[in-house]
């Protein structure tokens, strides 16, 4: 049984930093793309980021999060982190993981498994 699970989310104020972790059980995490997205209340859930399977680990960021966000991952202990900066009410949402094959990495219909998510709330 595939499981994904976040942690790392709270309560920040504007201006904060915050690392999202993701860890993976039931798969062989090495082969699987990386996803994180974020749905703000009465929000379509939408793309934040990817880290492909690749030995480069070719990552892609939204631009609402680009230059603020880094997303890395650690085979060895089957978990990738989301970590975002300078963070602003609009970052609100439950933040979500998922785990794919060869994804086009913002299309959330090609990720198979996803977390349960964490909830970030950003005070201003």
């Amino acid at each position: 049984q595939v499981q994904l699970e976040e942690s790392g989310g709270g309560l920040v104020q504007a201006g904060d930093s915050l690392r999202l972790s993701c860890v993976a059980s039931g798969l062989t995490f090495s082969r699987y793309d990386m996803g994180w997205f974020r749905q703000a209340p009465g929000k379509e859930r939408e793309f934040v980021g990817a880290i492909l399977r690749t030995n480069v680990g070719t990552t892609s960021y939204a631009d609402s999060v680009k230059g603020r966000s880094i997303i890395s991952r650690d085979n060895s202990k089957n978990t990738t982190y989301l970590q975002m900066s300078s963070l602003k009410p609009e970052d609100t949402a439950v933040y979500y993981c998922a785990a794919g094959r060869g994804v086009v990495a913002p299309a959330a219909r090609m990720y198979d498994y996803w977390g349960q998510g964490t909830q970030v709330t950003v005070s201003s």
